[in-house]
C-alpha cells in the first residue's frame, strides 16, 4: 500500500532554463533515482505547464515524506549536487508556506472506480489528514495533505 502526495514548485523565469531542467530529466542521475527508491519513493511523476512543475509521489505507507525526502537530500554528495542544481533552476509558488520548496496540495476531489464521486470532508483540528466522504458501506482511505 502507499500514499499518494502531490506538490508544486515554479522554474525560474528565465528562456534557457525550461530546457535545462527538461535535458537534466531525461537523463536524471543513477545515484538519485536509487536514493529516492531507499527512503521510500514506489513513484514519482513530474508534469509541467508554463513555469509550474506538479510532482506526484507515490510513498510506501508510513513513510513521512518530510523525513524521506530530508534523507534523500543528505544521502550523498552526488544526491546533494543533484538537489542544488535543480533549486538553482526552480523556486518556490507564491502560495508556498515559509520554509517550503516544493508547497505541498490539498486534494479537493477524488474519484475511484466502483465507487460514487466524493467530496473530502475537512480534517480533523489539528490534523492535515482529509477522506474523501463516502457512504457507510465504502472502506475510509486516507488522503494525507500535510503542510
Amino acid at each position: 500500500m502507499s500514499r499518494r502526495h502531490v506538490f508544486t514548485v515554479n522554474l525560474k523565469d528565465d528562456p534557457g532554463i525550461f530546457e535545462a531542467y527538461a535535458r537534466h530529466h531525461r537523463e536524471v542521475w543513477p545515484e538519485v533515482q536509487a536514493s529516492l527508491r531507499q527512503v521510500g519513493v514506489q513513484q514519482m511523476d513530474v508534469y509541467l505547464l508554463g513555469r509550474r512543475l506538479v510532482m506526484v509521489v507515490e510513498m510506501r505507507d508510513g513513510i513521512d515524506y518530510r523525513t524521506a525526502f530530508k534523507s534523500h537530500a543528505s544521502s550523498s554528495q552526488r544526491v546533494a549536487e543533484w538537489e542544488r542544481l535543480m533549486r538553482s533552476l526552480q523556486e518556490p509558488p507564491a502560495e508556498a508556506r515559509a520554509g517550503e520548496w516544493w508547497a505541498a496540495m490539498e486534494p479537493v476531489f477524488h474519484l475511484e472506480q466502483g465507487t460514487e464521486a466524493s467530496e473530502f470532508t475537512e480534517p480533523q483540528a489539528g490534523s492535515h489528514v482529509r477522506q474523501p466522504r463516502m457512504g457507510p458501506e465504502e472502506p475510509a482511505i486516507a488522503y494525507v495533505a500535510e503542510r
